[in-house]
């Protein structure tokens, strides 16, 4: 038996690169292998080769060599305009890779009170010295700024409340005491309550989950009692409107009632072993690199606390 095996020539395959297209063009422009390999700063022989692999994997002749020059084909001049652009873009890019930082966009997740009284007069502060930083602010809940953060979809979040466990570096930055009050007509005996008391009043309260009712709720919870509020919102300033026209009384921050207690169109009032503060807090995730542009911003964040 006679065993006939065929054989094939292997084939070599070149990956075209940045180098091949630069070569390209360096012949291209100066007509000689020789000046091209000049202006490259390179060997004659390695331009040679890597027009011979650019030929090879183009399965066509790039250049015709004349007698003392070599100048494109029709081939090698379609080639050359696909990639021109490409080398520019390339260029482009080494020309700014090392200025990234500067334009990268920075994601701020926020709670409403931060995003209020806080954060305006910060960023106004971050873009005088980053002023062609993009910045993206989401005002959300503390527990939906941290599932955010956690995900790695923001570079930091301002929370209120308590600190979050977990894979976070959290930097209390400020803090405010939260006011118990309600309208001057509101039917109450006195202006200091017991916690029972105040558990039997009409109380208008922000909703579950919020850092202001989390932290009334803690500390009721603690003392054995449990808020049953006759209203719940998630707007502070329907509270604030409900409370000022006699309806129970509300738990705010002070910088939302400030205004109507100076007006008297409110009271303060005092309920005994219920003094109520939220600590604001920067939180990012402790395996986030620290850019120089998210550095300033947390250093202003600090700044900015009062």
């Amino acid at each position: 038996m006679i065993n006939f095996i065929h054989t094939r020539k292997k084939e070599t395959i070149y990956m075209m690169t940045l180098r091949h297209f630069e070569i390209l063009r360096a012949v291209a422009e100066t007509g000689n292998f020789t000046r091209a390999a000049e202006k490259l700063y390179i060997t004659q022989s390695a331009v040679s080769h890597a027009i011979r692999e650019l030929e090879e994997k183009a399965g066509t002749a790039l250049f015709d060599r004349l007698s003392k020059s070599v100048q494109l084909t029709k081939s090698g001049r379609l080639l050359l305009e696909e990639i021109l652009p490409i080398l520019s873009s390339c260029e482009a890019l080494d020309g700014h890779i090392n200025c990234l930082e500067k334009r990268a966009p920075l994601h701020i997740v926020s709670s409403i009170t931060i995003a209020t009284f806080w954060l305006p007069k910060i960023l106004q502060s971050f873009h005088k010295d980053w002023p062609d930083i993009p910045i993206n602010v989401d005002v959300v809940s503390a527990a939906k700024a941290i599932e955010i953060l956690r995900n790695g979809k923001a570079d930091i979040a301002l929370i209120e409340g308590a600190a979050f466990p977990g894979p976070f570096i959290c930097t209390p930055f400020a803090s405010y005491p939260l006011y118990i009050v309600c309208a001057p007509e509101y039917p109450i005996y006195q202006r200091e309550l017991s916690l029972q008391e105040f558990c039997s009043e009409k109380l208008l309260l922000r909703e579950k989950g919020s850092a202001i009712r989390d932290t009334l709720d803690s500390v009721l919870y603690l003392s054995g009692y449990t808020a049953q509020p006759a209203w719940t919102s998630v707007n502070s300033l329907a509270l604030i409107e409900a409370a000022k026209a006699g309806f129970g009384i509300t738990i705010l921050p002070d910088v939302l009632v400030n205004e109507p207690l100076s007006q008297g169109k409110l009271i303060s009032l005092s309920v005994k072993a219920l003094l109520l503060k939220n600590d604001l807090i920067a939180v990012r995730h402790r395996d986030k690199y620290l850019t120089a542009p998210l550095k300033t911003l947390l250093m202003l964040i600090e700044k900015y606390s009062g």
